[in-house]
């Protein structure tokens, strides 16, 4: 009897890790895919706690992560169709909702990436980036320096669940069935 009650609980493991945490990346099954920086963020102002920006990060067919601006929080009066006037490189121009801020960030060792770039769109700087995933896989500490690391300034990004991609502009989501229920 006690074999069959554990099995049970054993074949009923991934269903339960799903329910504690329907739209997260979960990893309850060991032998499943290692989490990645791959997914949407959301970064908070440090002082007022509220949303700043969210952020989509993908992987390329090189095996390389880029990350887009993918919807911005903007103060009554800003310009939501703001530029990046100050950049230097092949973005300048460019809307900053779907730019390009985080380029070629590749797998360094477990859990961290780097040797990629972090672009500050508000002042066109580009500056070295790594970014580290937490081992449960809902925080990414994204940071960007000059020169060598230890001098470099940290963010903390949070993974947004899956329902969250229903609020991107259709233009920027990548899920063609949710631009399709959007009427896109």
């Amino acid at each position: 009897m006690r074999m069959k009650v554990a099995m049970a609980a054993v074949a009923l493991l991934p269903l339960v890790a799903f329910v504690l945490s329907p739209g997260q990346a979960v990893n309850a099954d060991p032998m499943s895919a290692p989490l990645t920086p791959a997914g949407l963020w959301q970064a908070v102002d440090n002082d007022t706690k509220e949303p700043t920006g969210w952020f989509l990060i993908s992987q390329d067919n090189t095996g390389l992560y880029n990350g887009i601006i993918a919807k911005m929080f903007m103060k009554p009066g800003e310009n939501p169709n703001v530029t990046c006037d100050e950049c230097k490189d092949d973005r300048h121009g460019h809307r900053w909702l779907g730019l390009q801020i985080i380029r070629d960030m590749k797998p360094e060792e477990e859990n961290k990436y780097g040797g990629g770039t972090i672009l500050d769109p508000r002042d066109g700087k580009v500056y070295h980036a790594t970014m580290k995933l937490s081992p449960d896989g809902q925080t990414l500490i994204v940071r960007g320096y000059i020169g060598v690391e230890l001098l470099g300034q940290n963010q903390y990004w949070t993974r947004l669940p899956s329902a969250a991609y229903t609020m991107l502009d259709p233009s920027i989501n990548p899920s063609p069935a949710v631009n399709h229920r959007s009427g896109n």
